[in-house]
């Protein structure tokens, strides 16, 4: 545990419940950055290095990211050149290649792809209960429903956690959520622009077409959809722009069927295969689509010493791991190296809640509303 005396994970619900159970495990090192390539790179190392039994299922398939048209491509082409800098392997491939790669593709509804054959997936299940081993045989204390309701500081450094059950003593937290991180920020007057919004994955039923060992999985960059293998058939997931913030509560089947339509497309025998499985799940999103890690800034921009934030801002199988190690390291250490950290705090936002950093181009169509509350604002609720 990186030499902390005790470790303590505070958890409202029930560890696993939330979005964790219910992504698609998709991860991939083909960012849009050469800091989101980093925090990929790191964690697909994680997850090759995991002990058998406590693994998280990785499975190396490939990763295709679709160019459409010829603004695509340039900008894929320009990508490859950043991530192979970035020390990537990675490189463009041509509609026949990318059939190759997975046979199901129609090559006339591409112009090419980037290809990086490491990129995979994980059980998100598995990956829950491999956390969950983990964290027993290393000592740490998981509190399931013990909901955080503050802290306690002295001067301008944190003294104590309170929470439903009582009070914590401790001089370094690390303020997570997910979905939830916004409103957790706002108990200790903290405003993070961090969002909420639904995200939809289905399964299809089994077909021979999806009855292989390794097929590259898909992500239709400008349409917010992606696929691979699942249980013989397809699993696909989809992010709506223009869907309202907020908790998923329900499936919107107009925009599935829409997205349905848009992957017959692409993957011609998915055209009427019956759907197996379908859900909709609470991710978070930040508005660069970048995480989140730094220490934790009031309104008025004071430091709360001990107090680090992290957030993967969406991404949590694909960059969850290293994202975790830069937050362990920021809070035990005061640095990491991992990947640098300067540019993703709090700092990076204004006060209704805009960026200073480019967006990361290679993400999911998240809303862009995720102004913070104010400190002013909380008051008055």
């Amino acid at each position: 545990m990186s030499g902390a005396e005790r470790v303590l994970v505070l958890e409202r619900g029930r560890a696993g419940d939330g979005a964790s159970s219910r992504a698609a495990g998709m991860v991939r090192a083909q960012g849009g950055t050469p800091t989101t390539v980093a925090l990929g790179r790191w964690s697909i190392d994680f997850y090759r290095r995991q002990p058998e039994g406590t693994d998280s299922g990785f499975r190396e398939l490939g990763y295709l990211i679709l160019a459409t048209t010829a603004d695509e491509e340039r900008a894929a082409r320009e990508r490859i050149a950043m991530q192979r800098q970035a020390g990537l392997d990675v490189r463009w491939v041509d509609p026949g290649e990318a059939v190759r790669l997975d046979p199901t593709l129609r090559a006339a509804s591409i112009r090419g792809a980037s290809y990086a054959a490491s990129d995979g997936c994980i059980d998100p299940v598995r990956n829950v209960r491999a956390y969950s081993l983990a964290m027993q045989a290393a000592g740490v204390e998981l509190h399931e429903r013990c909901e955080f309701t503050g802290i306690e500081t002295s001067g301008a450094r944190v003294t104590a956690v309170v929470t439903n059950r009582g009070r914590v003593k401790t001089e370094r937290v690390i303020l997570t959520g997910g979905p939830q991180l916004r409103e957790v920020g706002h108990l200790i007057s903290v405003p993070i622009p961090a969002g909420a919004v639904r995200h939809q994955v289905a399964v299809t039923e089994p077909n021979p077409a999806f009855q292989v060992e390794r097929q590259a999985m898909a992500f239709d960059l400008s349409g917010g959809l992606y696929w691979r293998l699942e249980d013989g058939g397809l699993l696909f997931g989809m992010s709506n722009p223009d869907e309202t913030p907020g908790p998923a509560r329900s499936i919107d089947w107009t925009y599935l069927d829409m997205m349905r339509r848009r992957l017959a497309d692409f993957v011609p025998v998915t055209d009427g295969l019956d759907l197996r499985k379908v859900w909709a799940a609470t991710i978070d999103y930040t508005p660069d689509h970048l995480p989140i890690l730094g220490p934790a800034l009031t309104a008025d921009r004071t430091i709360i010493d001990g107090v680090t934030v992290a957030s993967a801002g969406g991404h949590g199988m694909m960059w969850g791991p290293a994202v975790a190690r830069v937050a362990a390291d920021l809070a035990l250490e005061g640095k990491t190296t991992v990947v640098d950290v300067s540019q993703l705090g709090l700092d990076r936002f204004d006060a209704k809640g805009r960026s200073r950093l480019a967006t990361d181009p290679v993400a999911l169509p998240f809303p862009t509303d995720a102004v913070p509350v104010t400190a002013g604002e909380k008051a008055r609720r």
